[in-house]
């Protein structure tokens, strides 16, 4: 009967440490999953609410594809300016744009209005759909970043 408590000690003790590791594993698991999808999902809704915004707001002078009108309203579609920064692009949104500024190898001087009305979160979301639309592959802003940048 001693013998029989020993071995399943034994057991228990070198199985732990598997079980134990399979855990950890599987919450790690579930954690990355669900950070994935939920940043995946928020970005897919910011980016809806964007296009409302953009519609609103921006669709007359970058066009409805975002092509805008050459040699007058430059691209937001595939535009080498809009992907470089991304603060600048929240400053250009929320304070305007004034002088000449080059985008896709050409050159574009006229004014952008500030669009002051917009609040933080239609800021990020507008942002956000034109920076992945089109051809364009940005990184998701933040509300946190377009609050910031107010300051």
């Amino acid at each position: 009967m001693m013998l029989h408590g020993i071995i399943l000690v034994s057991i228990h003790h070198s199985i732990y440490p598997m079980v134990k590791k399979a855990l950890i594993i599987v919450v790690l698991l579930t954690s990355t999953y669900w950070l994935v999808f939920s940043q995946s999902n928020s970005l897919a809704q910011s980016i809806k609410r964007g296009q409302e915004v953009f519609n609103a707001t921006c669709k007359n002078c970058h066009m409805e594809n975002g092509q805008g009108m050459a040699g007058v309203y430059p691209p937001l579609a595939k535009s080498d300016f809009l992907a470089q920064n991304a603060k600048r692009a929240i400053g250009i949104v929320m304070n305007g744009l004034d002088g000449e500024i080059t985008v896709n190898g050409k050159i574009y001087n006229l004014d952008m209005p500030a669009q002051k009305q917009l609040t933080d979160q239609q800021v990020t979301d507008v942002l956000n759909f034109v920076r992945n639309s089109w051809g364009n592959k940005g990184k998701v802003i933040s509300a946190v970043q377009v609050k910031a940048a107010r300051k």
